[in-house]
């Protein structure tokens, strides 16, 4: 059980109520039995080892025989400090404190760690040590060759657990494609990798949530998908922000985890607005809506209505505000096919940009 601080999703602590002991000959036996059955048909093997009692000497020993006979690449996540009973494992991936403990040697500078990976490599007749270092990145020391510190990256997140595992799943899944031990070679990088690395996150925090080009779309609703998040949708010209705004805005994050704004262009505006309209042109309106928390994505686009674009994201919640009925609502159908909802948001009285602009050139609200 996981306990999490209710304001900051921090985590706080992990309990457990277990009785580690080793299985029984037959959970063991059986354990072996479903392990070998499947080996054929998988690239890689991974023994995660809690020290719980599943994985027993014996039935490493026979997963790792069984790997070698069959040349599938075997990774270890070890536990305890006699890690001799993972020996001819292809790589074991050890922390710091582990290594420490295993080899009963320091670990705490770069060639101290490097030292013991080699030591241990040697002495398990491995191809390979990866040492995770926490905030220090990872050290791999692979036999015959020199040992690879690779640098880890600060960011800013809520809980680090699972980091051990996440490793461990990549490099099985680079060895069982046959990739090696260090992936080198040669990748694109985009302006906006490049500008999230040099610049402060601060500075890019608006930049980022503007999309021109809808190819880009599928690329990040797909990663926000694929974390089972669910997405809003809102759409407007927004060309004097005003509290009526912010309240659709508000409240239409509060019916989802990511809400997608669709803007429209200068054009479309225009002709939906009339003369003199937009105020401000999309690039300014854009920036303004992107600085806001309650906003994820704004989208430029250049239609009269928002259709095009909601197809194109297949929200499962559409809000607009209480000057329109729900049957009136652009994209309701599309919407309410894939079970999503309609919300309509109260109007705040006195607000529109309409009447700001009339104001603003001595008209009176209209």
């Amino acid at each position: 059980m996981r306990f999490v601080s209710e304001h900051f999703s921090t985590h706080l602590l992990r309990a457990d109520w277990e009785l580690a002991k080793p299985v029984d000959r037959d959970s063991e036996q059986a354990l072996i039995g479903h392990a070998l059955a499947a080996m054929p048909r998988a690239g890689a093997v991974v023994l995660s080892d809690y020290a719980k009692g599943a994985l027993t000497p014996r039935v490493i020993r026979a997963l790792i025989d069984a790997a070698r006979q069959q040349g599938k690449p075997l990774v270890v996540d070890p536990k305890g400090s006699d890690f001799s009973i993972y020996r001819g494992a292809t790589v074991i991936t050890p922390n710091r404190k582990e290594l420490a403990d295993a080899t009963r040697r320091a670990a705490v500078e770069e060639e101290d760690i490097a030292a013991a990976a080699a030591e241990l490599c040697r002495t398990l007749e491995s191809r390979a040590v990866l040492v995770t270092r926490s905030e220090a990145g990872m050290t791999l020391v692979v036999e015959g060759a020199a040992p690879v510190h690779v640098p880890a990256y600060p960011v800013k997140i809520r809980d680090v657990s699972g980091a051990g595992d996440t490793v461990v799943a990549v490099l099985a899944c680079l060895l069982a494609l046959g990739a090696g031990f260090e992936k080198r070679g040669t990748a694109t990088v985009s302006a906006a990798e490049l500008r999230s690395r040099i610049l402060p996150a601060a500075s890019l925090a608006s930049e980022a949530k503007i999309v021109f080009d809808w190819s880009l779309l599928d690329e990040r609703l797909g990663e926000w998908r694929r974390h089972g998040l669910r997405v809003g949708f809102t759409n407007g010209c927004f060309d004097l922000l005003h509290p009526g705004h912010v309240r659709v805005l508000v409240e239409a994050r509060a019916a989802c985890d990511r809400l997608v704004v669709g803007l429209n262009g200068d054009a479309s505006a225009a002709r939906l607005k009339g003369d003199g309209r937009p105020i401000q042109n999309e690039k300014a309106r854009a920036e303004v809506l992107a600085a806001l928390e309650a906003v994820d994505l704004v989208v430029i686009f250049d239609e009269d209505t928002p259709l095009a674009l909601i197809r194109k994201v297949r929200p499962m919640v559409l809000v607009k505000g209480g000057d329109y009925r729900r049957e009136e609502v652009v994209g309701r159908e599309v919407v309410e096919a894939d079970g999503g909802e309609v919300i309509i948001v109260a109007s705040v009285p006195g607000h529109s940009t309409s009447a700001l602009v009339g104001r603003s050139q001595g008209r009176g609200p209209r």
